[in-house]
């Protein structure tokens, strides 16, 4: 569909701002006008958000993202028209902690129908390396916390105490909980168009339950269960498919790695006989280097989809979870 092809292209041809002039004046042929048409306009805060709007909204939308591709969303800085286009929005989708510029305009901006994707599933509370415990909507409380944290340069909220990890996306079951979500609400919001929607989530959810299946049956007899990556994203798909996450650095894709974390990670891929440090698409991967020279690994991509850039392994999210499905098992030494 159109609207899904020209998102990403609109933001790289240098649309500085993604409001929906800027979207307009690459689609005509979606008569995306910013309020003359009677598409819905949706705001969605960065990709996970946008495939959703777009799949689910289908031809009754038109969907500005907040996020350029290529852009970490945690570093993201609002301009006045973006918040502008906020308030202008009849619909915004949003998952909150992730991006505490994006949670602070929505929340001024008196939109009536804004719907928070991590009140849809249940979120859970994800270290480096151990398994979550279910802390149910804990990101309500920790909505200060967010902002304190990621003023000291953390790359998402996970809270004090550990908080919740906000990366559901991941995990196709949960996302697929979040479309059943999104679905209702787009429902409510354009009552006359609530058929197609519904229509539309149920195809969504069917292409999620069939990717789950596809990384059950993947991921089941694997040589080792242990993944070594630098961005610590991947704890609600550990979870669902029975691996272990190890991260290099915690939650931060930039930090560096202390000396006897390095040490750590050495005797644990040893023990664990794990052989690859996964980077990701939108981050530095010199952390993955170093620490693959120093123990004799080897490196590879696990995509977090948190933007669909030109470097990512697929076009949309489906495609590129195909592909952190394939490199896992590689990586893994699937049977």
């Amino acid at each position: 569909m159109n609207v899904r092809r020209l998102i990403p292209t609109t933001a790289v041809a240098g649309a500085v701002v993604l409001g929906l002039t800027a979207l307009s004046a690459c689609s005509t042929s979606d008569a995306a006008d910013g309020g003359n048409g009677d598409k819905l306009k949706v705001t969605a805060s960065f990709y996970p958000m946008q495939f959703l709007a777009e799949r689910i909204g289908g031809e009754h939308v038109a969907v500005t993202s907040l996020t350029k591709p290529g852009v970490e969303p945690h570093d993201l800085e609002l301009t006045p028209r973006q918040i502008g286009s906020i308030s202008e929005s009849d619909y915004v989708l949003y998952l909150k902690g992730i991006q505490p510029a994006v949670d602070d305009a929505i929340k001024q901006s008196g939109v009536k129908n804004t719907v928070d994707a991590a009140t849809l599933t249940t979120l859970e509370n994800h270290g480096s390396e151990v398994s979550g415990h279910d802390h149910g909507h804990e990101e309500e409380a920790h909505g200060e916390e967010a902002h304190e944290e990621h003023a000291e340069g953390d790359g998402h909220n996970h809270g004090e105490e550990g908080g919740a990890d906000p990366h559901i996306w991941l995990d196709p079951v949960k996302y697929a909980e979040v479309a059943k979500g999104v679905g209702k609400s787009l429902e409510k919001a354009d009552p006359d168009h609530a058929a197609d929607y519904k229509k539309n989530t149920e195809a969504l959810v069917g292409e999620l339950d069939k990717l789950n299946t596809a990384y059950e049956t993947g991921l089941k007899n694997t040589a080792t269960k242990t993944f070594i990556t630098t961005h610590s994203a991947f704890g609600y798909l550990a979870e669902r498919y029975g691996l272990t996450q190890q991260g290099i650095a915690g939650i931060d894709p930039e930090a560096e790695p202390s000396p006897a974390r390095i040490q750590e990670i050495h005797t644990i891929a040893e023990k664990e006989k794990a052989t690859t440090v996964f980077f990701e698409t939108l981050a530095s991967d010199r952390t993955a280097k170093t620490l693959a020279k120093d123990t004799g690994l080897k490196t590879g991509v696990l995509d977090p989809l948190e933007g669909i850039t030109k470097k990512s392994q697929g076009a949309d999210y489906i495609e590129v979870m195909e592909s952190n499905l394939t490199a896992l098992q590689k990586a893994l030494g699937a049977k």
